[in-house]
């Protein structure tokens, strides 16, 4: 058999049979799903680079609300330093302040794991110690695990920067609610650098504990005064913790998104190498193809 006969005989096993895909029809697939794939990365890392943009205009507000908040913190730290109670408080109203909001890490998940771990410590603070949560977030996560203690839930509060009047509202509901606790523990995120959160709390005491602490016991006041200003300093403390939370939140997005887009960015230029790697190989074999029949006639 001469060369010609054999060239010919090659690229007729090679032809398409009738019916069948075409030659490389599979390398045309993957070159179109990874179009298509860099096409949703690409609007991906568009929405994160815009959500980054929005926090960060929204963390410099929340910054100035806290160091504005934090003022009302130490008022709180004079009042409650000279209340002190004999015997530390068994039975806790847990506040635990979080946000509707996600996308912004595991940030909602150190106050979670801080009020689940106190109460399982019987020797702080007792089992059935009711809970109070802020915040959607935080909700689904404690109503997995102890949703028996959880008294009453908050929602709709910091979606813009908070407000003294939604601290206020929230422990006139408190207040009000009936619930009974020896003193309040606000569980919330405290901010230790713009890309560093802890748990913080803050402990707040009732109209009770005011009048048997010592250092109020020296001072004649009358019960509407003490009850006025256990209210008073409860706002007081949500207020803070509330902006304080609401600026790690508005922080641990910022970050998140950051993170995000540069996932994004690394994740396109590794799909384009692919796809140009994938486009060089079907031109390359299609030039082959071309020759090969060339040749053969």
């Amino acid at each position: 058999m001469s060369l010609a006969t054999r060239t010919i005989a090659r690229t007729a096993a090679r032809a398409p049979v009738l019916g069948a895909a075409p030659n490389g029809a599979r390398n045309m697939a993957t070159l179109r799903e990874i179009e298509l794939r860099l096409k949703s990365v690409r609007n991906i890392e568009k929405i994160t680079k815009s959500m980054k943009m929005i926090a960060s205009t929204k963390l410099s507000k929340a910054t100035r609300a806290m160091q504005q908040g934090k003022r009302y913190g130490e008022a709180n730290k004079e009042i409650f330093q000279t209340a002190t109670t004999e015997e530390p408080a068994k039975r806790k109203l847990f506040i635990v302040i979080s946000s509707d909001k996600g996308l912004c890490g595991g940030i909602h998940s150190s106050v979670t794991k801080y009020t689940r771990r106190t109460l399982a410590d019987s020797t702080k603070v007792d089992s059935d110690s009711p809970i109070m949560i802020i915040g959607d977030k935080s909700k689904a996560q404690l109503s997995r695990v102890v949703s028996g203690n959880i008294a009453m839930t908050f929602n709709q509060i910091g979606r813009d920067i908070p407000t003294f009047a939604d601290a206020a509202g929230v422990a006139d509901l408190i207040v009000k609610s009936g619930v009974q606790y020896d003193s309040v523990a606000i569980v919330y995120n405290k901010f230790v650098s713009s890309i560093s959160y802890e748990a913080g709390v803050v402990e707040v005491l009732n109209e009770n504990g005011l009048k048997n602490s010592p250092g109020f016991k020296v001072y004649e006041m009358e019960d509407d005064v003490t009850r006025d200003l256990a209210e008073f300093s409860l706002a007081n403390a949500v207020y803070a913790a509330l902006v304080e939370a609401h600026a790690c939140e508005q922080s641990a997005r910022r970050n998140a998104m950051d993170n995000a887009s540069k996932n994004a960015t690394d994740m396109i230029g590794t799909l384009q190498m692919q796809y140009n790697r994938g486009r060089q190989a079907a031109i390359t074999n299609e030039l082959v193809d071309i020759i090969t029949g060339a040749s053969a006639l």
